[in-house]
């Protein structure tokens, strides 16, 4: 799948590389988005359908920026990552918190093209 195949009208900017990712597991990156500077927690999940996922690197609940650091797994089928400090999961589709309705994560639209990692910021 390529960027230009989820929304030509996003402005995509090269991130990373695929050879940067660990597959199953999360990498933190800096992007410039809409709000100013942000932490994003990037997944690569191979055989996966989406593969990638990006959420803020920021864990509201501890408050720090650990999220990329978190254990990868899943809820009923849906992929989520667990929290280091406190435990909290978040599901990777959406940055909601499976045991807290009242907080989310910004998510943002990622994608390969070619070994380019694209993200919509």
């Amino acid at each position: 799948m390529t960027a230009s195949s989820i929304s030509r009208s996003l402005d995509w900017i090269p991130l990373c590389q695929r050879s940067d990712l660990v597959p199953f597991s999360g990498v933190a990156a800096w992007i410039d988005s809409a709000e100013g500077p942000a932490q994003v927690a990037l997944f690569y999940l191979p055989g996966h359908s989406p593969e990638l996922f990006a959420i803020d690197h920021h864990d509201p609940i501890a408050k720090a920026n650990v999220l990329a650091r978190g254990i990868v797994g899943d809820i009923q089928g849906e992929p989520v990552v667990a929290s280091p400090l406190y435990k909290q999961h978040f599901r990777l589709k959406d940055g909601s918190c499976v045991e807290d309705d009242s907080v989310s994560l910004r998510t943002w639209a990622v994608a390969f093209d070619q070994d380019s990692v694209m993200i919509a910021p």
